[in-house]
């Protein structure tokens, strides 16, 4: 699959040779082990497992976070690796980002040395899968408000409560789980783990979401937790309320901006080929003058995605990169992919409703990335009180 021409602007051959050496080997496993089964996978709503080797063989998983065994990638890697896996697909995407910067990402900003010893380097090498468990059944877009209980019991601690959507919770080996504690109300994370001789403590249970549209190849279950006991040790000790959870998903929510640009590439990139190469009236469409607009159209938003991820890297790296700055990015690139991908859909007319052109698969994984991360009203909130000094959350 080229991107020579998506790399209009040449963003990418200003890359220093080493982003360009992880760049090429994420793509070369897109290419050469994803692409060719992930239609099938994603059609039978199946997780891919026999690609997770191929994944742990990269070296990247944990990309956004900072510890022991982890990458530890600079935001402009990261956002390469997150752009690559998903020219590929979302899918795979989701399981990584919940891998990498939920579940990793929680542990490497807010638990202890010996937390992070004991779980992160299984985690980076993909040996024990992690998932992220903050949304709720009545929660979603106003989270803060969740009613999952902690309740310290004796050495421990008893979770009780419902989540939904949570990515890999039905094979996961650690499962962050974000509870309110009952005695003072204020927001922690728990860490429930699985082992391979007795499963899930007991009271956990997860059942997979069936009759996704999107990221198909991804499993997303509704999790219950009924009086499920976690040792103290599992607590994460800087998780001390919601602000917490926000600042974990301020990292996440500018990969979900450099998700949709790697959707959006992949989308324009498989409409100009089928378009140089589709014939009708007696000659290829790309020919045709309201194609060539279409295309030119397409190109401009992948471009200033580009500008736009690149900019996010540079302040991030300086550590001026703020919350409300990734919502306006997450609002921006989710709205243009998502507007991308239906343009490739259009251009390939029928065919483009086939998964074996890709863009159905990327089109419909763009409507997931519009909404998770919080939907564009919350970011366009977030951004009104940035910009207003007021807020208009009910």
């Amino acid at each position: 699959m080229s991107t020579v021409s998506t790399d209009y602007y040449l963003i990418d051959a200003d890359l220093p040779e080493h982003v360009r050496d992880l760049r090429d080997r994420v793509r070369g496993f897109v290419d050469t082990e994803l692409l060719p089964v992930i239609n099938d996978y994603w059609d039978r709503a199946e997780f891919p497992f026999p690609l997770v080797p191929g994944l742990a063989a990269l070296g990247v998983a944990g990309y956004t976070a900072q510890g022991p065994g982890c990458p530890e990638l600079s935001p402009l890697e990261a956002g390469i690796v997150i752009r690559e896996l998903a020219r590929g697909d979302g899918s795979i995407t989701t399981f990584m980002g919940v891998q990498s910067g939920l579940a990793m990402g929680t542990i490497a900003l807010l638990g202890d040395d010996e937390q992070k010893e004991r779980w992160l380097p299984a985690m980076a090498a993909l040996e024990r899968i992690g998932a992220f468990a903050l949304t709720e059944p009545a929660h979603g877009s106003d989270s803060v408000r969740l009613e999952t209980s902690a309740r310290r019991d004796g050495d421990g601690w008893v979770l009780d409560g419902a989540k939904r959507w949570i990515g890999n919770a039905s094979f996961a080996d650690v499962v962050v789980v974000w509870a309110r504690d009952t005695a003072d109300g204020r927001v922690g994370a728990f860490v429930v783990e699985s082992d391979p001789e007795h499963g899930y403590p007991a009271g956990y249970s997860a059942e997979v979401i069936t009759g996704k549209i999107g990221k198909r190849a991804v499993w997303q279950p509704d999790v219950v937790l009924d009086g499920v006991r976690v040792p103290a040790a599992n607590r994460l000790p800087g998780a001390r309320s919601f602000h917490d959870a926000s600042r974990v998903l301020a990292t996440t929510r500018g990969g979900a901006a450099w998700e949709s640009l790697g959707h959006a590439m992949a989308a324009f990139d498989a409409a100009l080929a089928y378009t140089a190469h589709r014939e009708q009236f007696g000659r290829p469409i790309a020919g045709f003058q309201l194609v060539q607009q279409t295309l030119a159209g397409m190109l401009a938003e992948v471009v200033s995605m580009q500008l736009w991820c690149a900019r996010m890297a540079e302040l991030q790296e300086r550590g001026e990169w703020t919350g409300p700055m990734a919502s306006l990015a997450k609002l921006h690139h989710a709205r243009r992919a998502r507007q991308v991908c239906l343009d490739a859909r259009d251009l390939l007319g029928g065919n483009g409703l086939l998964l074996e052109h890709h863009v159905a698969r990327h089109l419909t994984d763009m409507e997931v990335v519009h909404t998770y991360e919080g939907t564009d009203h919350i970011q366009s909130l977030i951004v009104g009180r940035d910009l207003t000094g007021l807020s208009a959350f009910a």
